[in-house]
């Protein structure tokens, strides 16, 4: 069997070790490197020809996020952050997954050593991600998005819910900037891990024309806004009266999962139907598969990103198996698609009345 072969990148002499140890206990992956900087890494993926190299963001003699940069236009390859759990780390690694970073691992920013044997599992299954992921060269940052017309009169009773994980990040960044700000409210959950979600909305809400937010328990849906589940916490929509309401609640994992894709679309099933639309984007699994075949019965349109534009084409995949979408699509395509559904069935509407 070949087995996946990485090169860990991290100033810690401990960390170097530990992701050392943790990676070569496994069957089917070697660390064959061990780059205490960018500059030592840089000769080993030259020498070593890695499948996946591990990176810290913080780092000596050259940041992390520089040399990801010059990776990622010079050198792609499949790249897992390893990031502290702090406010700052939190911005670096959404940047880092701008650039084209995989995915990331939160290291406890005390007791690294016995948090890093409690991450054993989650580091290596990202790293077989990794490996088996797409990895585009970089672009240079091109212009906006093109401006999306508004959409003028629309039933505030529609909402979009929208499902991801691995990758996630980007695509969605993407649907949103393609969403005119009158668009219809938005909710998302996005596999996450506590700490990082509130820094996510903040950088969309800068990139996009609907105002974008972490999801509070209580709050009202609103057309132009779009929801995203917190980090460690279930999302889900209800009923107040003639309001749509966010309900944020603590709970056991979903398909492995806090915040689950399973529990937003099965709520949206139940309350919205026909007046919803799904969305899968990239992500690892099976998450929401089977509740996206219960929100389509409800009434709901539904669409998946394809294959060749998911970086990991796991739950999109798993949707289409459970005959859950109507429609799959280059990312590209899913926001003007939406659009022109919801200006088909709008448009229908004022016509009945």
């Amino acid at each position: 069997m070949t087995k996946i072969r990485v090169v860990v990148v991290d100033d810690s002499a401990l960390v170097r070790q530990m992701l050392a140890e943790i990676i070569n206990r496994q069957s089917d992956m070697q660390c064959v490197g061990a780059a205490p900087d960018p500059l030592v890494a840089r000769e080993m993926i030259r020498e070593l020809n890695p499948d996946v190299i591990t990176l810290d963001v913080e780092m000596p003699r050259m940041d992390g996020i520089d040399f990801l940069a010059k990776l990622m236009r010079l050198r792609p390859m499949p790249v897992l952050m390893v990031s502290t759990l702090t406010e700052r780390g939190a911005e670096t690694t959404l940047r880092a997954l701008e650039l084209g970073a995989v995915d990331f691992v939160a290291k406890p920013k005390i007791g690294v050593a016995d948090g890093l044997k409690v991450l054993a599992d989650d580091i290596t299954a990202k790293i077989r991600i990794a490996a088996q992921t797409k990895v585009r060269r970089a672009e240079e940052p091109g212009a906006a998005a093109p401006k999306a017309a508004s959409l003028g009169r629309l039933s505030t009773e529609k909402i979009i819910f929208v499902g991801a994980s691995t990758g996630g990040t980007e695509a969605t960044r993407e649907l949103l900037q393609h969403l005119p700000a009158d668009a219809p409210a938005v909710m998302i959950t996005q596999h996450m891990p506590p700490g990082f979600t509130k820094n996510y909305a903040a950088r969309l809400d800068g990139l996009c024309r609907m105002s974008v937010k972490e999801a509070e328990d209580g709050e009202r849906v609103l057309p132009g806004h779009a929801y995203i589940a917190p980090g460690g916490m279930h999302l889900s929509v209800e009923r107040s009266g003639a309001n749509y309401i966010c309900r944020v609640r603590d709970g056991d994992l979903v398909n492995r999962h806090k915040p689950s894709v399973e529990v937003l679309f099965l709520s949206a099933a139940r309350v919205v139907g026909p007046n919803a639309y799904g969305v899968m984007l990239t992500g690892m699994g099976a998450d929401g598969a089977r509740a996206m075949r219960e929100l389509k019965d409800a009434g709901s349109w539904n669409v998946a990103q394809d294959a060749a534009t998911s970086v990991v084409f796991g739950m999109p995949k798993e949707a289409i198996a459970a005959g859950a979408v109507h429609e799959v699509l280059p990312l590209a395509a899913i926001a003007p698609k939406l659009l022109e559904r919801l200006r088909s069935t709008s448009g229908a509407a004022l016509h009945r009345v």
